[in-house]
């Protein structure tokens, strides 16, 4: 059985691209343009992983996406995708099992996806024994309520590296940002 991916990017040259080469790689892979769509696909499906953009509608937006990936009853690995590297501490405060940062080696980036299911399983089958799984949403649910997700900060690290019209998509990105 193939593996189910839901990806969530605002950009189409993005999810178009990942799709192809995720489905390549043999996975079955969902999209969402927006935040919105991606909390909405998460509710009608069941996926084994959650990738999803940082910055879309809002710069907070794969934030959203994240918590309700969390909350969802079957546990999915989440990661957030960005060409903006945040702090370490941030993305694993809201929750995200990786940080992936675009663009990627094709290669690479199959390589951390295989990675991060299988540590992801392996991690899920270990709460499951000792009967701490269904807890998970739940804890997870109430530290949002008190406040206990961080909001993202950019990291104090070297420029992500890009050429072309990439390059030129994420300087035109940071500046707007300023």
């Amino acid at each position: 059985m193939k593996r189910r991916i839901l990806l969530v990017d605002d950009e189409v040259a993005v999810l178009l691209t990942m799709k192809a080469v995720l489905e390549i790689s043999g996975f079955d892979v969902d999209t969402a343009a927006s935040a919105r769509e991606g909390k909405s696909r998460l509710k009608t499906r069941t996926y084994d992983m959650v990738i999803t953009d940082m910055r879309m509608e809002s710069e907070e937006a794969g934030r959203d996406v994240i918590v309700a990936a969390r909350t969802a009853p079957y546990h999915p690995a989440v990661a957030l995708l960005t060409a903006f590297p945040v702090a370490d501490d941030d993305w694993q405060n809201m929750g995200a099992d990786k940080m992936l940062v675009k663009p990627m080696q094709t290669r690479a980036l199959i390589q951390q996806i295989e990675k991060l299911l299988d540590t992801h399983a392996a991690k899920l089958k270990k709460l499951e024994s000792g009967g701490v799984a269904a807890g998970l949403a739940a804890g997870f649910a109430a530290g949002i309520a008190a406040g206990g997700v961080a909001k993202v900060t950019p990291a104090k690290t070297a420029p992500v590296k890009a050429t072309g019209a990439k390059r030129a998509t994420v300087v035109k990105k940071a500046a707007s940002a300023k």
